[in-house]
């Protein structure tokens, strides 16, 4: 009978505490956001993407060089009696040598007899250079009396140029060409069963003079 009388008086006690961690439950989360000594920040994301543009691509990536350089950029100053402002760089950067297929014309893809088939592809193409700054650094700044960002910005317009003048001088439109002969011969081979004879027009682009 003691048992009995027990359980009953535990019993109200029990279902006050099970309401009290229902109710906690519920709105627990509510009152820590309006708790005054609750420091955690609140994120509050607003976005709206907007597609701007669809680009077809048919440019085939076949090479790519990388480039290490220690750039020195110097700025000639405005006033006699200050010295010339000048940054140095240790500078990683990158150009891909690329073939636009979407140039192939009909009259490009010929079939002679039976067993040849003559393609003229389109000149390769330089078809892109960047500097990329996550292999670069900026070494020192000289002079800059407040202006090193624009320096350094200037720094690496001027080394992104050299990159792609020394793509070019290390000939990677002729490298492109040749990749493009080793990969697209065998392809067009299994895919006609014939000969395949590939013509590449090498137009070169103009190199610009090294500053």
């Amino acid at each position: 009978m003691n048992l009995v009388r027990l359980v009953r008086r535990l019993l109200p006690l029990l279902f006050l505490v099970a309401l009290g961690w229902f109710l906690w439950r519920k709105v627990g989360p509510a009152l820590s956001e309006l708790n005054p000594l609750n420091t955690e920040p609140k994120v509050t994301v607003t976005h709206n993407t907007v597609l701007t543009q669809i680009e077809g691509l048919g440019k085939l990536e076949l090479v790519r060089y990388k480039f290490k350089d220690i750039v020195e950029y110097r700025r000639a100053s405005r006033y006699p009696l200050l010295p010339d402002a000048k940054v140095a760089l240790v500078v990683g950067g990158e150009a891909v040598g690329c073939l636009d297929l979407r140039k192939i014309r009909p009259q490009d893809v010929v079939f002679d007899g039976d067993s040849i088939v003559r393609i003229t592809l389109p000149a390769p193409e330089l078809c892109s250079f960047q500097v990329r700054h996550d292999q670069s650094r900026v070494f020192s700044t000289e002079n800059g009396f407040f202006q090193d960002a624009d320096l350094v910005d200037q720094g690496y317009k001027y080394a992104e140029v050299q990159v792609r003048n020394a793509a070019l001088q290390a000939g990677i439109l002729a490298q492109t060409q040749r990749n493009a002969e080793q990969i697209l011969v065998p392809m067009l081979r299994t895919l006609t069963g014939r000969r395949v004879i590939v013509g590449q027009p090498l137009v070169l682009p103009q190199v610009g003079p090294k500053q």
